[in-house]
């Protein structure tokens, strides 16, 4: 059987490890297809590709994208994209600007509160990757703060934290249009968070699949999520939202997949 972990982060976006690291890691917990799904950045696709031969792993170019609706983060999985396509190109370039203003604006609430962190501070926390909150969140902690990264987050950086900053606004319609435009297929990512009557404005708005296995859900969420692909004619998806190190439990990896019937179907509806 084909185990296929389609919610893996590198340390492009929020995760701890270099592509390389990411799949010797999924070789050695026998997955065979693999995702690289960063946040509004697809950059570890090329560098995992040009080593998934050597493993004999499949990757899947893709990508999570950032989208809000009635004031509720929202969160799409775009699979098999064109990571060269323009649009998709000039829409991360325009969100990379954007996620680092909204950096700007945090540090500055941070620094109203008394706390010396600089933007410098958080962008050697960021390396190649997207800047994001837990990279502040990280700097923070290196700089005495806070105990740890969870620490930061509850004191500081929650969305009802003294220091949150709202992102851009993208509508999930946009982002289902760069992923189709992108010769993508679209899936939202871990729904056990949204209502349900939420869900069904997505599917509305042209939404190919749902992420039915993910380490938040419960069973009866996972067949619940199931039955909905199921009456809609969506696509299955799943995996380990994996980020490594820091953040996330390592143990996951592996445990969480789809198999060779998921990837067929998304084969088939491209």
């Amino acid at each position: 059987m084909i185990k296929a972990d389609l919610h893996v982060h590198t340390n492009y976006s929020d995760g701890e490890h270099h592509p390389f690291d990411v799949l010797r890691r999924a070789k050695a917990v026998g997955i065979d297809v693999i995702s690289i799904t960063d946040h509004d950045c697809i950059g570890a696709i090329e560098p995992a590709k040009s080593f998934a031969p050597e493993l004999n792993i499949t990757v899947i170019p893709g990508i999570e994208i950032s989208t809000d609706i009635d004031d509720k983060e929202i969160h799409l999985l775009g699979y098999f994209i064109d990571y060269t396509n323009k649009e998709l190109l000039n829409y991360l370039e325009f969100f990379r600007a954007e996620r680092i203003n909204r950096a700007k604006l945090i540090i500055i609430k941070l620094n109203e509160l008394g706390l010396e962190i600089t933007l410098d501070d958080v962008l050697k926390q960021t390396k190649s990757s997207v800047i994001g909150r837990p990279h502040i969140a990280f700097t923070l902690a290196e700089l005495g703060y806070v105990k740890n990264i969870w620490e930061a987050f509850e004191k500081y950086l929650s969305d009802d934290g003294p220091a949150y900053q709202k992102k851009i606004h993208v509508s999930p319609q946009s982002a289902l249009n760069i992923i189709k435009d992108a010769g993508g297929l679209s899936s939202i990512a871990h729904p056990g968070d949204i209502k349900e009557e939420l869900l069904k404005k997505l599917i509305d708005c042209g939404l190919d699949g749902i992420e039915v296995t993910h380490p938040s859900h419960t069973r009866e969420q996972t067949r619940l999520y199931k039955s909905i692909a199921n009456e809609y004619y969506l696509l299955q998806t799943g995996g380990s939202d994996f980020h490594g190190g820091k953040k996330y439990d390592d143990s996951n990896f592996g445990k969480y997949f789809v198999n060779e019937k998921n990837i067929s179907a998304m084969k088939h509806r491209l």
